[in-house]
Parts: C-alpha cells; sequence; structure tokens
C-alpha cells in the first residue's frame, strides 16, 4: 500500500475576502513508502503551503491527504498522532530550539510522545549518533554550538520519533557545498536505516538530483510534473517553459547532445565524469 496519499488538495488563503489566493489548486500524488521525492518550483509555487497540510498543521479547504489508506483528519487518536508518523523539519530549523541542554531539545518530541525514559534516551542518542552529534554535546546548551551544529540537534530532534515520514523544507538553506551534502547524506542514512519515506523541499536542482528517485514540481499552486529525476530533468525537460533550471552539469550534456555528440542525459558530476571517461577511451568525444 502507498503510504501518504494527496487527492485533489486545494488550499485558498483569506477565502471570500479581496485577498483571496488560490495557494493550491487539487494538487494530487502519491509518496511511495520508502522512496526519496524532491518538491521543486519557484518562490510562491505552494511548496511550503502542501507539505504544511501533509501532518496537518494546514487543513485543506478540499481534498485529502491519506496516511495508509486513512484520511489523517479523521484517524483514530487525532491530528497529534500523525505528526509523530509524519515528521517535518522546517526551514532554518535552528531557530526552533528552545530547550536548556542539547539532549531534552532532542528528546522533546519523543517524550511527548509518552515512550519511556529508556526508549527516549535511545531515540536521543541514536539520532544525535545519525546527524553527527556527539555524547559530548548532549549535555550542553543548543545555543553555545555553530549554526551548523544547531541545524544538526534541530534534524535530530525530529528524527528522534522515528518518523515513518520524514519531510524537510529547504533543510540546506545557508549552507556551503559540504554542509548540504552532510545533512542530505544523513537523511539518506536514516532513511535506509529506518525504511522511511523522504519528501525533500530545495532550490538546488543538484541536491534534488543526487539524492531524490522522483520529482514533485509545483507552479502557481499546481503539479506540472511528476515522474523519476530521468523524465523530469531529462533533454526534453519542460521545466524552462516555467523558468526552472535543470542541473548544471545536466545543461551541458544537453548542449554536447545538441551538437551532435552521443551523449546521454546525465544528473550528477560523477554520473558525468564516468560518461565522458567513456567516451574519450571509445573516441566518441574530439
Amino acid at each position: 500500500m502507498s503510504l501518504l496519499e494527496v487527492r485533489a488538495l486545494t488550499h485558498v488563503y483569506a477565502q471570500g475576502t479581496a485577498y483571496e489566493h488560490r495557494a493550491l489548486d487539487r494538487v494530487s500524488f502519491t509518496l511511495e513508502e520508502g522512496g526519496f521525492t524532491g518538491l521543486i518550483g519557484h518562490t510562491g509555487s505552494g511548496k511550503s503551503t502542501l507539505v504544511q497540510h501533509l501532518n496537518g498543521l494546514m487543513k485543506p479547504a478540499e481534498g485529502q491527504v491519506l496516511l495508509d489508506g486513512e484520511d489523517i483528519w479523521a484517524r483514530q487518536g487525532g491530528i497529534r498522532g500523525v505528526r509523530f508518523l509524519v515528521g517535518l523539519v522546517f526551514q532554518y530549523p535552528e531557530y526552533q530550539l528552545f530547550e536548556e541542554t542539547v539532549y531534552k531539545d532532542i528528546a522533546f518530541g519523543p517524550t511527548n510522545m509518552g515512550l519511556s525514559a529508556q526508549e527516549v534516551d535511545r531515540n536521543v542518542r541514536q539520532a544525535a549518533a545519525l546527524v553527527g552529534i556527539g555524547e559530548e554535546l548532549l549535555g550542553r546548551s543548543p545555543f553555545e554550538l555553530s549554526g551548523g551544529q544547531k541545524r544538526r540537534v534541530a534534524i535530530a530532534g525530529v528524527m528522534a520519533m522515528r518518523p515513518s515520514v520524514l519531510i524537510l523544507d529547504e533543510p540546506t538553506a545557508g549552507l556551503d557545498p559540504q554542509g548540504r551534502e552532510d545533512i542530505l547524506g544523513q537523511v539518506q542514512q536514516y532513511r535506509l536505516q529506518e525504511g522511511a519515506t523522504v519528501l525533500l523541499v530545495s532550490h538546488s536542482m543538484e541536491d534534488v538530483a543526487r539524492h531524490a528517485d522522483r520529482i514533485l514540481v509545483m507552479d502557481h499552486g499546481r503539479l506540472v510534473e511528476n515522474g523519476p529525476v530521468e523524465e523530469v530533468f531529462g533533454f526534453d525537460s519542460r521545466l524552462g517553459d516555467i523558468g526552472l533550471a535543470v542541473p548544471q552539469v545536466t545543461s551541458i550534456f544537453r548542449q554536447l547532445h545538441r551538437r551532435g555528440h552521443a551523449v546521454s542525459p546525465v544528473f550528477t558530476v560523477e554520473a558525468a565524469i564516468a560518461q565522458i571517461e567513456g567516451l574519450l577511451e571509445g573516441g566518441g568525444i574530439g
């Protein structure tokens, strides 16, 4: 069974007023269990509004969000239980830290789930280790840490609840390339370790191409693309029609293809290097 499904989801801000705005317009898609999906689109396309519906922070004007086939607003145990199963990491999550120690901040979620002290301790230490927060930092104030460490603590606080769906809204915003790769590598590790489903909102086409297996594309509140990475970012990509770019390396290979070179689409630098080396050995590029 598909883990999370969105059916004809619609959301209207300031409905019935002069400022009415349809932020989501009949959006439908499915996140398959264990998959890694990227969500892209211009600022204002509806991405953040969409993800806040997936764990019940916002309620749709029309349509449904289904978790294991059941409307999240009709589940036994209420919407609070949904938020333990569908974890949401906001943009700049480090600004949401508030406890006096790193340990307590990571423990906040699992404690509110009603877990035993032993279970909370296990989850805290596992999540901290997963994001690279050492034992020596658990007793420190989170406000004494670096910006990158704070972000890891905030993400660990969501991972410690062991959600089956992990949604990240621009988790690498403001980080350098190595910091971005570290965070997303840890997200991948969590996905593989827990068998979790991941939805990543990002403006970085390179990050999405490197980690996602499917891509959703939003434009003016509508879902305009939904498919595998190679389809959405391929040589015949329609992203340019809505002002979005493919990864830079994909654009370079598109130009080579247009000039008659026998190249196929690539989405990461590593794949590009491998293909170029193969072509040079075979005399395919001159």
